[in-house]
């Protein structure tokens, strides 16, 4: 396991901290390991749900279809990315 230097503090109410308390006993664990066991696999199902973006068959053939496509000129880009390229860095005093 690997070494645990943080520490994680929180309020909570007495009805879900009865919860908590009752359900650490069930799982024969202390209620610290039982809310760090449950907040981190949250987390986990958490990070995996914003993993990736699941979107209709047809808006992703539209999408790799305007990717396929060659660039066009956006005549307010070309403009601000010229200001930006001529604009000094810094202004010196």
């Amino acid at each position: 396991m690997a070494n645990r230097t943080e520490q994680l503090a929180a309020r909570v109410d007495p009805t879900r901290m009865e919860r908590i308390r009752y359900a650490s006993a069930l799982q024969g664990t202390s209620v610290s390991t039982f809310v760090v066991e449950a907040a981190y696999e949250r987390a986990e199902q958490v990070i995996d749900e914003h993993r990736s973006t699941l979107v209709p068959s047809d808006y992703f053939d539209q999408l790799l279809a305007a990717l396929d496509e060659p660039p066009r000129a956006i005549p307010e880009l070309v403009a601000a990315a010229r200001k930006v390229a001529e604009a000094p860095a810094f202004e010196q005093l």
